[in-house]
């Protein structure tokens, strides 16, 4: 399961300079551009640290050009990373998910390696869940070719001690991507997707949401009985959060389109209700969505298009399916983005900027945990912080980093 590879890197000293500085600007920036409501916390960033590629690694861990799809967890007195790498954005048998953990609360020490996991094709999407005393991740293989997208399984890995791993197992169905995988009032959650190839085969067959629940870690099912899905059309990333009444908000990515046309959906269910969604359809698409809430306040954090209008659908309804598609998708590789914090209007299922993480070229894949009452740390991939604005598209290829940036919130 190991595999080396050569790094191209850049002078240290010069990049921990680049990007204090891009943290301090990010910083004055974030506090003159937040909203201020009566009532309503002030969000504002104050410090981003480069964590991949970084000196404290591992000797056998050997990040590539590009490092993007991670996730973090808190176990057992340990923070735990996992992140993708490979030569590129796009899908390469060379790519490799590696894990490693260090103790909580010490950004100073080296990480320890615990696993690192290649099967000669893409891997994407990886999430740990902590159920009670076990520690897994569960991620997706898809295809190696850089010029599709071939969804394969979801694989599991459960940690059985220190730097110690099951062999991955399959899980649940053929072509299914997991997105999310949350606690939240006792019971666990997962949400993902199946049909991910007709995203960009052109064809219009539907996707289909996922809303799952498990009661051993391992095998799950449909939270209510009958209903494991929750959306069919166009839409694939998705997360949700709890509102005090015991409903729920939820924000899905709609690349594919469908009836509603093309960008996001803003979501609510019932409290009595939870697989009977109602949607709101939003022409941005807010790729990669995280939402979290804080009282009765509901932030997203996800993908930002820099244009005049933000807008992933064009209005451009006078083309036929393949050809609106197309060109949305072309339009959309080919401008600059960000990663962004946004708060989700929830009586009117309507989603407000707030501002951009430090972020730019090829970015948004973010993870968050807790810091403190008022702070939260959030894990995302980003390309080089300082230059020249650079298209999507131009990321892509280009060397990405990983960074964790500290959002405070202030009354």
């Amino acid at each position: 399961m190991e595999l080396t590879m050569s790094y191209p890197t850049r002078p240290r000293a010069r990049a921990l300079y680049r990007v204090a500085l891009f943290a301090a600007l990010a910083t004055l920036a974030s506090a003159c551009d937040a909203p201020r409501r009566d009532g309503v916390e002030t969000p504002y960033l104050h410090s981003t640290k480069q964590l991949i590629p970084s000196a404290l690694l591992p000797d056998d861990v050997k990040p590539q050009t590009s490092n993007n799809n991670l996730d973090v967890i808190e176990f057992e007195g340990r923070l735990y990373l996992v992140f993708r790498t490979g030569p590129s954005h796009f899908a390469s048998p060379l790519v490799m998910l590696h894990l490693v953990s260090r103790p909580l609360g010490d950004e100073t020490s080296r990480w320890r390696h615990e696993v690192s996991i290649s099967m000669n094709t893409d891997l994407r999407e990886p999430r740990f869940f902590a159920f009670g005393s076990r520690l897994f991740l569960y991620f997706a293989s898809l295809g190696a070719s850089r010029t599709a997208f071939e969804p394969g399984k979801m694989w599991r890995i459960e940690r059985l001690g220190d730097a110690t791993y099951s062999e991955p197992t399959p899980v649940f169905v053929e072509g299914f991507i997991p997105w999310r995988i949350k606690w939240r009032r006792g019971r666990a959650y997962l949400l993902g997707y199946d049909g991910g190839e007709n995203i960009y085969n052109f064809s219009g067959e539907p996707l289909h949401v996922y809303f799952l629940t498990t009661d051993n870690g391992t095998d799950w099912h449909a939270v209510v009985e009958g209903k494991a899905i929750v959306h069919t059309g166009g839409c694939s990333e998705t997360d949700f959060e709890f509102l005090g009444d015991g409903s729920l908000i939820a924000v899905l990515r709609n690349e594919a389109g469908d009836q509603d046309g093309f960008g996001s959906k803003i979501c609510r269910a019932p409290a009595n209700a939870l697989a009977d969604w109602s949607c709101k359809p939003d022409k941005r698409k807010y790729d990669s969505p995280l939402l979290f809430a804080r009282g009765d306040a509901v932030y997203l954090i996800a993908r930002r298009n820099i244009s005049a209008t933000g807008n992933y659908d064009l209005g451009r309804d006078e083309l036929e399916y393949s050809q609106k598609l197309l060109q949305y998708q072309v339009d959309y590789w080919t401008r600059p983005k960000r990663c962004s914090l946004w708060r989700v209007d929830v009586e009117s299922q309507h989603v407000d900027w707030i501002f951009d993480l430090p972020s730019r070229g090829d970015t948004c894949f973010p993870s968050i945990l807790v810091h403190d009452e008022q702070s939260y740390d959030v894990y995302n991939y980003s390309s080089a912080l300082d230059g020249k604005d650079i298209s999507w598209q131009q990321g892509q290829g280009r060397p990405t980093f990983i960074f964790r940036s500290r959002l405070s919130f202030l009354r």
